[in-house]
């Protein structure tokens, strides 16, 4: 997927939104831009794309500006030569992005692995960031036993040629991180068609690895994050995750001095989707200006 055009198989119904696509240092990046209003920065995680917060963004685009980005080799965004699809480089990205949107007075909204290279930006940017929402996700060195077990078996040479030649992170990973809702057909043909191809699927290998390889860029968003710690945040936070648990969520409790905490009862992991309805709801309850 090199040209910036939206391919056939995205179903209008289904992400009933205009792709626009901007040149960011060399990558064709995929954004979605709904709705006016004060601003919601949706990052998404592995192996997702902005069509994990279609629901959340159909729910807020009448009172928010919702603003939906891909990854480079995510969704459909498409990566320029020699890229490596570390979480460095993606921080690096969205922060190009948010400068060349000139956005400010920014709600960022995290999931997974959007919350360290978010919070990165926004540590990068913090005249840009008023707010933050953030839903099972980490910000710093990982010290869960099963995460690093995942890290090192997912991120080990037999994990990523599972995951290139099976797409084994989509067809598994996203099924069992949905405890509420069932993904449909159409729902997880458009998960697999974003990784079409072993090659296309690299970014999603690559990010199980990094977990515990991206130690020094994780303890640096860890470092950063008193300075952020009095922003008005919002945790939602599905307790039915397989990968995040209450571990991660006193952390937290314990870093964000003004936050408020929404539990949404037996969601899984992907909690924009698997309960999209509580979690906008949770977004328009907590923010002012809705």
């Amino acid at each position: 997927m090199t040209v910036a055009e939206r391919p056939a198989w995205v179903d209008d119904t289904l992400f009933p939104f205009e792709s626009r696509f901007l040149d960011i240092d060399g990558h064709t990046v995929h954004y979605v831009d709904e709705g006016s209003g004060p601003v919601l920065l949706f990052l998404h995680g592995n192996p997702t794309w902005s069509f994990d917060y279609r629901k959340i963004i159909e729910a807020l685009r009448p009172d928010f500006r919702c603003i939906a980005v891909d990854y480079p080799g995510f969704g459909l965004s498409s990566a320029g030569p020699g890229y490596r699809y570390l979480p460095t480089e993606h921080a690096r990205v969205i922060a190009a992005f948010v400068d060349t949107l000139a956005l400010s007075g920014v709600t960022l909204v995290v999931h997974d692995w959007g919350g360290p290279i978010g919070l990165a930006v926004m540590q990068q940017r913090p005249e840009i960031f008023d707010r933050l929402a953030l839903s099972n996700t980490w910000a710093w060195p990982v010290g869960a036993p099963v995460v690093q077990a995942m890290s090192h078996v997912m991120g080990g040479a037999i994990g990523r040629l599972l995951i290139r030649q099976f797409n084994l992170f989509v067809n598994v990973m996203i099924p069992i991180g949905h405890r509420l809702t069932k993904p449909t057909g159409k729902e997880m043909a458009h998960y697999q068609k974003a990784l079409y191809s072993p090659a296309r699927r690299e970014a999603a290998a690559v990010f199980p690895r990094e977990i515990t390889a991206s130690r020094a860029f994780l303890a640096d968003v860890e470092s950063g994050l008193p300075a952020i710690a009095a922003l008005p945040a919002l945790i939602i936070w599905g307790d039915g995750d397989f990968a995040f648990g209450d571990r991660e969520l006193r952390q937290w409790k314990q870093t964000l001095t003004n936050h408020q905490t929404v539990i949404v009862k037996g969601a899984g992991h992907f909690v924009p989707s698997d309960a999209p309805e509580q979690f906008a709801a949770a977004i328009r309850d907590w923010h002012p200006r809705a």
